[in-house]
């Protein structure tokens, strides 16, 4: 029987007394390699033309024909690609199954439970944490009682109505409640005058002064807002004589109005100067019977009666003018009298 092209070269390789380690150190090729060859196992070999260039490296190194070994090794590899498709494949029929239609559901539905019961204790636990933290002042604030709240709401609004907001940036709501009312208003120092109807608002935003001013008459007929805060107006002007109501906001008397919740129109204080200013201003008759600081005749003669007088005429000159402002006083005030009750 022929050799092979293994036994050829291992009994070459064998007569020259080389080792395997000698033939992988002069070809460079792994001694793995090699031993294969020898076998006639050309399966662990990288395959193509490293196989041809291995063959042809270990017989020139063991002195074997380089182109006998190259057709031995193609013979061989030709015999072996034959017996491989002749080798008749043995094929074992498979059948897919869904393997998991035969397990049972309760593994699954177990673990979804332990899931679902960690996921909770852990919700639990933080909302217990959350409530300990946060929890008695909010249960103390829901446990007191309506009054209480009540009380408590009062007093921030009080606290939130005693401040004053900035003057510039409040806003005045002039309404008219029962009946149209003709308004004139300084804004700013622009003035304008236009009809106030039931149900319409007129609007002001000044940043220096407002100075509104009405019919006396329709004094309570009118309101006035700042802010959604209603402000008392008031109901008499500051001189009596005068038919029209008038006043002025500034940003000095805002936080004044704001807090009282009211415009007062105060009247100047009654000094005697003023008494008697006003009593100069007023017919003869009804001098003295206006000003509450006259008690007597003498008091209620102007100052010029009350002069230095010789020595010796005085007491007789207050005597006779003492008597003649009684009997003056006592007839006008009949005939002041009778006037009235006539009207």
């Amino acid at each position: 029987m022929a050799q092979t092209l293994g036994e050829k070269l291992r009994e070459a390789r064998e007569a020259r007394g080389i080792s395997l380690s000698e033939v992988a150190e002069q070809t460079r090729i792994s001694s793995y390699y090699i031993e294969a060859i020898e076998r006639d196992d050309y399966k662990p070999l990288p395959g193509g033309i490293f196989n041809k260039g291995f063959v042809k490296s270990f017989a020139k190194v063991v002195g074997v024909d380089e182109s006998e070994a190259l057709a031995d090794y193609l013979n061989a590899l030709t015999i072996e690609n034959t017996n491989a498709k002749e080798e008749p494949k043995s094929y074992r029929p498979e059948v897919l199954t869904d393997d998991t239609s035969s397990r049972t559901g309760v593994p699954t539905v177990l673990i979804a439970v332990i899931i679902l019961g960690v996921m909770t204790a852990i919700i639990l636990v933080g909302l217990k944490y959350f409530w300990e933290s946060s929890g008695p002042a909010t249960v103390a604030d829901a446990n007191s009682s309506p009054a209480a709240n009540t009380s408590a709401i009062t007093a921030n609004a009080a606290a939130d109505s005693s401040t004053a907001p900035e003057f510039g940036l409040a806003r005045f709501e002039f309404k008219a409640v029962s009946q149209p009312v003709s308004l004139t208003a300084t804004n700013d120092g622009g003035v304008s005058t236009n009809v106030v109807t039931p149900g319409s608002v007129s609007s002001f935003q000044p940043k220096q002064s407002l100075k509104l001013s009405y019919s006396r008459s329709l004094a309570s007929a009118v309101s006035l807002t700042i802010n959604g805060k209603p402000i008392t107006l008031p109901a008499q002007p500051l001189e009596a004589r005068r038919n029209v109501i008038q006043f002025e906001i500034n940003a000095g008397n805002f936080a004044s109005i704001w807090t009282n919740g009211a415009i007062s129109v105060g009247a100047p204080s009654a000094t005697p100067n003023a008494i008697w200013f006003q009593l100069g201003r007023q017919p003869r008759r009804l001098r003295m019977l206006r000003s509450p600081e006259v008690t007597t005749p003498a008091q209620a003669l102007p100052p010029r009666m009350h002069g230095h007088r010789p020595p010796g005429v005085s007491s007789l000159w207050a005597t006779l003018t003492e008597q003649t402002s009684r009997i003056i006083l006592s007839f006008r005030r009949r005939i002041f009298e009778c006037g009235f009750f006539c009207l």
